[in-house]
C-alpha cells in the first residue's frame, strides 16, 4: 500500500504549518464540505455514464477529501486516520457475521434486512427509531427508500411487487380526486404519496429511484436536444414552435430510439 502511504504523506505535507500550502492550511472540515459534496456527485455521474478513466480519477479526489478530513480531525485532536480504519474494518466485521461468523444468511435481501437490525442494535443507545440515522440533506429520493429500506428490517413490507402496483393505483385515484375537487392541500400530499409509492415499487423490484430518476432525466435531455438540433437545422425559432409541432418530433426521435 505504498500508494496510500505516499497519499497520506503529501496531506500531511501540505498542512504542514511551516511549509505547506497556504491554500490547504486554511480549510476547515466545514469549509470543504461544498468540495466534498461535489466530488462525490462526480464520481456518481461517472459511474453512470460508465466512464471507468474518470471513475479512477474521480475517486482519487474523493479519497484526497475523506483523507484531509480526517487530517484535520488528528490536528485538533479529534481522532486519527487509524481510528477512522479501525472503526469501518471493526464495523465490516460486526455486520456480516455470515462471513466471519457462523450466522445462515439466505440471499442479498437477508443480508441487508440483518444489516439494519445489527446497525439498530449497535445504535440504540442513540437512536430511539428505527427510522433514525438517515441524513435529512439527502435527495428526497434516496430518503424514500432508505426509510423503506430501515421500515423492511423489522417486517413492514410486502413480499412482492403485486401489492405496491395496486397501492400505486390506489394512490393515482386518491390523487385524481383530490385534483378533481380543486384542493391544493390535498394535491399535494396525494403527489408525495404516489412518489413515495413508485420509489417503494422501484425499491421492490431492485432498482435504486434516484438512479431511475437520473436515466430519465438525460434521456428527456437527449430528446430535447434533438428537437433543439431540428429548430437549429431548418432556421426556425424554438420558442415560436407549437406545441403539436415539438411532439411531433420528441415522438419521432424516441421511434428512432433518441
Amino acid at each position: 500500500m505504498k500508494e496510500f502511504d505516499q497519499l497520506v504523506e503529501i496531506i500531511s505535507r501540505l498542512r504542514d504549518p511551516q511549509n505547506g500550502c497556504p491554500w490547504d492550511l486554511q480549510q476547515t472540515s466545514e469549509s470543504l464540505i461544498p468540495n466534498f459534496i461535489e466530488e462525490l456527485y462526480e464520481c456518481v455521474e461517472a459511474i453512470e455514464n460508465g466512464d471507468h478513466v474518470h471513475l479512477s480519477e474521480e475517486l482519487g479526489d474523493l479519497l484526497l477529501h475523506i483523507l484531509m478530513q480526517a487530517r484535520i480531525a488528528q490536528e485538533a485532536g479529534n481522532f486519527s486516520l487509524n481510528n477512522v480504519l479501525e472503526k469501518i474494518s471493526q464495523k465490516l466485521i460486526n455486520r456480516h457475521p455470515h462471513v466471519f461468523g457462523d450466522k445462515q444468511v439466505y440471499g442479498a435481501n437477508n443480508v441487508k434486512m440483518n444489516w439494519e437490525r445489527i446497525k439498530q442494535k449497535e445504535k440504540k443507545d442513540v437512536r430511539k427509531s428505527v427510522l433514525d440515522g438517515i441524513p435529512k440533506t439527502m435527495p428526497a429520493l434516496i430518503i424514500a427508500q432508505r426509510i423503506q429500506e430501515k421500515a423492511a428490517s423489522v417486517g413492514f413490507d410486502w413480499e412482492k411487487p403485486e401489492p405496491v402496483i395496486t397501492k400505486l393505483d390506489e394512490e393515482l385515484s386518491e390523487f385524481k380526486k383530490a385534483f378533481a375537487v380543486g384542493d391544493q392541500t390535498e394535491i399535494q400530499n396525494e403527489i408525495g404519496d404516489v412518489i413515495f409509492t413508485v420509489v417503494n415499487l422501484a425499491r421492490k423490484l431492485g432498482f435504486d429511484a434516484e438512479s431511475c430518476l437520473r436515466k430519465t432525466i438525460t434521456k428527456f435531455e437527449n430528446r430535447f436536444n434533438k428537437i433543439e438540433q431540428y429548430h437549429q437545422q431548418n432556421n426556425e425559432n424554438i420558442y415560436e414552435s407549437s406545441l403539436e409541432k415539438l411532439d411531433e418530433i420528441w415522438n419521432e426521435t424516441k421511434k428512432d430510439g433518441g
